[in-house]
């Protein structure tokens, strides 16, 4: 089956995680779907460095929380928040790739 991650999701959101980091957020609607994509891994660092077009040495960390059906993904930020160049002083903008991200379960 094939699957959209904004069909499935609450809430997909990005924020910093201090000035050097990002942190994804996919909180999901349900139970049964957030151990369906836990089981077959489909969130992952390959994944999320592919969706960013950054190496996987610079995902640094995905973490599932079965409590809050919520799944986040940790990267480092292409420039530190508020340095010369960098558009998004907050981290808010930077779930796009996300939300359309589609995949088989």
């Amino acid at each position: 089956m094939k699957v959209c991650l904004k069909d499935i999701a609450n809430v997909i959101r990005s924020k910093n995680a201090g000035p050097f980091e990002l942190t994804l957020d996919v909180l999901l609607k349900d139970q049964e779907m957030f151990e369906k994509l836990r089981k077959a891994d489909v969130i992952n660092k390959k994944v999320i460095a592919g969706l960013y077009q950054i190496p996987e040495s610079d995902v640094i960390s995905i973490v599932y929380f079965p409590n809050a059906k919520a799944i986040k993904a940790t990267i480092v930020r292409p420039l530190p928040s508020g340095a010369l160049g960098e558009r998004d002083v907050y981290g808010a903008q930077q779930h796009a790739p996300l939300v359309n991200f589609t995949f088989e379960i």
